[in-house]
């Protein structure tokens, strides 16, 4: 498994608790947005815990990005991610990922499951190529949403935002059952993008195809 070390060069809030990190790009080192590579923090400690990040930067950029999750109550990877500063390093390892963009469709996220889409809707954008996508964007609470003004500048009215703990007029309050997905969505011969926690996607997979969707035309990460 190929090992390349780089610099921290940025890290930003982007919400309570979620951060983005920039870091050098190696010479050569490319990805299909949607995919996503191993990351290790390059101290003796922790450089053998590898987790899975996706690339939310695009090919363009002289630079790579990541936007992660932090969860400062587990002793893990994310926490000690939480804690580095510009100039530390990371290690990075071979790209990988089944998510990649095949056409227009329904997006649908569950929380920091947004991420391996953020790649595709920049590279969407700049090409003006967002056309008739729509994205279905679940979240605990208002706070949560990443990137929130930037994915109501790229969406606009294909943009529904659904929080499950909070009720507030802007956005819906429910979860994303049969019932929702029947309710927004009108032609399920389209392509389908799911990603966010392993029973959200098994779960609205199945809806899906209940609801008359192509199993061809899910596209999700496959492990």
């Amino acid at each position: 498994m190929e090992q390349i070390i780089v610099k921290i060069t940025a890290i930003d809030n982007l919400t309570h608790n979620v951060k983005r990190f920039i870091v050098e790009r190696p010479a050569g080192y490319g990805f299909i947005p949607g995919q996503a590579t191993d990351v290790s923090i390059n101290t003796p400690d922790w450089k053998d815990e590898l987790r899975p990040f996706t690339f939310t930067g695009l090919n363009t950029w002289d630079h790579l990005e990541f936007t992660i999750k932090i969860y400062p109550d587990h002793h893990g990877v994310t926490e000690q991610l939480g804690k580095l500063k510009q100039g530390d390093e990371l290690i990075l390892h071979d790209v990988f990922g089944t998510i990649q963009y095949r056409g227009e469709g329904i997006f649908i996220a569950g929380g920091a499951g947004i991420t391996p889409f953020i790649a595709i809707f920049r590279q969407l954008y700049e090409e003006g190529q967002l056309g008739k996508n729509k994205l279905i964007f679940s979240n605990r609470k208002a706070e949560d949403i990443i990137l929130s003004d930037q994915l109501t500048d790229w969406f606009g009215k294909n943009l529904i935002n659904t929080l499950t703990r909070e009720e507030t007029a802007r956005y819906d309050h429910s979860r994303i059952n049969k019932n929702y997905l029947a309710k927004n969505i009108k032609d399920f011969s389209q392509y389908f993008y799911i990603c966010g926690p392993d029973p959200m996607v098994e779960d609205i997979q199945r809806i899906l195809i209940d609801l008359g969707a192509d199993s061809n035309k899910i596209i999700r990460e496959q492990f």
